[in-house]
């Protein structure tokens, strides 16, 4: 149910917004990619659109590698915490099945010993 309300007030009308900007932005706009030679220089001619929606993708994916980066030594503790709750585990399960045996109980060879 909450995903269909977070699609409904929000993916769609972003989705709709999107559309309405590749609509009316159709021309043709140069980008020029190294500003020291000018406009004879490097340069792109796209669709206005295209050349948004490029900059969008590629701020999100550099958003994602920089987040991913950025968390990189929580994942390093998470994964020490793991191997440590395991190697912990093994030792409980060692030490229970060592409880469970039955101790070997003393052989008493004379009466006065039981004493």
């Amino acid at each position: 149910m909450l995903r269909r309300l977070l699609l409904i007030l929000i993916v769609l009308p972003v989705s709709v917004g999107l559309v309405m900007l590749a609509v009316a932005n159709r021309h043709p706009v140069s980008l020029v990619i190294d500003p020291l030679t000018g406009p004879g220089g490097w340069s792109l001619e796209a669709p206005l659109f295209l050349i948004v929606f490029a900059a969008m993708i590629i701020g999100v994916v550099l958003g994602g590698v920089a987040a991913w980066l950025s968390q990189g030594r929580h994942r390093r503790a998470a994964r020490s915490s793991a191997r440590e709750a395991r190697s912990a585990h093994a030792e409980v399960e060692a030490l229970r099945a060592a409880n469970r045996e039955p101790a070997a109980r003393p052989v008493i060879t004379h009466r006065r010993d039981a004493a």
